[in-house]
């Protein structure tokens, strides 16, 4: 969301991120868009939802834009209803298939709910878009309507040359949500067999389970142990993350088959490694096979089993050193081609076609949406 919201903001857009306040959001930073946080009394489950979608409806009736961008389906039907009573353009920003999300998948009953609010929202808006060519062929051939593709890509940053890729003080790196389906359970259980040490930058719904999982397996740091071998270092605000991941040796992205949503994915964090130049080891699914087969990046595993996951860690990390140089080079070779200056063109152009802006310095009252 910064990155579309910056680059709407740059073209002469004036925009305004609404999101949510939890306990642990680490501060706002100075952005050229305007930010607001709500702030309620629950946190998770479906009082929090209620909760959000009121308020953030009563929020939206005080402001005034041209246009209102629901970024996922918790935000779309109180943004759709603004929209509506004020007879202005609704688009749907669709970062992932929310019906299709492992927590959504797992309760037949609110997926039924969520799915019939998805019928009702993506018909109705005037520009739909999501972040991959997969995403965007299963909501056409769901409700008939064209999808367009803006991938949430990086935005490349390189004040000088990347060096060669090096080994020799570096780690597995995991950046992301520690949620349910992301393969992390599987990544700790392959650790003790792999010749190397494993950062884990985020947080999520299965941090303190994780914590305990790795402490039951002795790869947290200890007397015997010092450095330990997984380490935990919560939220990272978005350039420390790029600087931890600019020397880490091996990136990490992994997901479970429990949902359309995670298969058909086409995580950020892909493209953070290239930019970084450092290989990954990647889950064999449809977008990223893709990618992989015309860039040549990263290391496919096909299941997530400990023994699989450490047999590709080591085969980078220690028992074919060319092939993990190999991999690091072609992420130099790739990162100007899979970069977010490629994707903002397609972003204005489509917002151009919903609210016309003659230059840079027409302003847009605005509101896009960010899911809490």
């Amino acid at each position: 969301m910064q990155r579309i919201c910056g680059s709407l903001a740059a073209a002469g857009y004036r925009v305004q991120l609404v999101g949510w306040q939890r306990p642990g959001s680490p501060p706002l930073t100075a952005q050229p868009y305007a930010q607001h946080r709500l702030r309620g009394w629950f946190q998770r489950g479906k009082l929090f939802y209620l909760e959000y979608n009121l308020r953030l409806f009563g929020y939206l009736l005080g402001q005034r834009a041209a246009a209102w961008c629901a970024a996922d389906l918790d935000t779309a039907l109180p943004v759709w209803l603004r929209a509506r009573l004020g007879s202005q353009p609704f688009v749907y920003d669709a970062h992932e298939l929310f019906t299709e999300v492992p927590e959504v998948v797992a309760r037949p009953a609110v997926q039924r709910v969520w799915r019939w609010v998805e019928g009702f929202i993506v018909p109705r808006a005037r520009l739909a878009y999501t972040v991959g060519p997969a995403l965007a062929r299963v909501f056409a051939e769901w409700y008939g309507r064209p999808v367009a593709v803006v991938r949430n890509v990086s935005r490349l940053q390189r004040p000088e040359p990347l060096p060669a890729a090096s080994l020799a003080g570096s780690y597995i790196l995991y950046q992301g949500a520690l949620n349910v389906g992301r393969g992390l359970e599987s990544l700790l259980d392959a650790m003790p067999q792999v010749a190397g040490r494993l950062v884990i930058c985020g947080e999520g719904d299965l941090s303190a389970a994780l914590r305990e999982r790795a402490g039951r397996l002795g790869l947290l740091a200890s007397r015997s142990c010092p450095e330990g071998k997984v380490e935990f270092r919560g939220f990272v605000l978005p350039e420390a993350l790029r600087e931890v991941t600019r020397h880490a040796a091996v990136g990490i992205m992994l997901l479970e088959n429990i949902g359309l949503s995670y298969y058909y994915s086409l995580a950020n964090k892909f493209f953070d490694y290239v930019h970084a130049g450092i290989p990954q080891v990647l889950i064999d699914f449809p977008e990223y096979r893709a990618l992989n087969d015309q860039f040549d990046v990263a290391e496919l595993v096909a299941d997530l089993h400990p023994a699989t996951l450490a047999t590709a860690l080591n085969r980078l990390l220690r028992d074919e050193p060319t092939r993990y140089q190999h991999l690091a080079a072609n992420c130099r070779r790739a990162a100007p081609q899979l970069s977010w200056q490629h994707e903002e063109r397609e972003l204005l152009r489509l917002w151009q076609e919903v609210v016309p802006v003659a230059g840079r310095t027409t302003a847009l009252p605005g509101a896009a949406l960010h899911t809490p």
